[in-house]
């Protein structure tokens, strides 16, 4: 078999419809937009959520609430999953995800203080908790802000 011998299993590729392109093919004339109308026209059409001049789903529930569009968003991380790291390992945003503690790293990392911290570590990252910090210092550890 050689490359220009090749092709694919029959039925497993389909032909794209090729509208407007004659009585005969089924799809000539007004090539399946039906007679007149907005739908026919070209560009016609109406917007995604339009009701026909009913008043729309999204204006008449009530909106509640304040989203700010400027807040940060931290990935987080307690201090006993840092005792995967050998003592004396230097952990920052990056070495948390070469061991898999974090996939996305969002607006930057904060440390929180659940669970106990058995290793001598310096943690890099851009906010920690008071009793992060104090576990993190008593483990014999250093708590550095980015």
């Amino acid at each position: 078999m050689k490359l220009h011998e090749l092709s694919p299993e029959p039925g497993s590729r389909k032909t794209r419809t090729r509208r407007g392109r004659g009585l005969g093919s089924g799809l000539g004339k007004t090539s399946g937009r039906g007679q007149k109308g907005q739908n026919s026209r070209s560009g016609g059409g109406v917007r995604t959520g339009f009701e026909g001049g009913q008043m729309p789903l999204y204006r008449r529930l009530p909106k509640r609430g304040f989203k700010n569009i400027f807040a940060k968003e931290y990935a987080e991380v307690n201090v006993s999953s840092l005792n995967r790291f050998e003592d004396g390992a230097v952990v920052d945003p990056v070495a948390l995800i070469e061991e898999g503690i974090l996939k996305n790293v969002f607006d930057g990392v904060r440390i929180l203080g659940d669970g106990e911290l058995t290793k001598k570590l310096t943690v890099k990252a851009n906010g920690f908790t008071k009793s992060a910090e104090n576990k993190i210092k008593a483990a014999g550890g250093e708590v550095e802000v980015i």
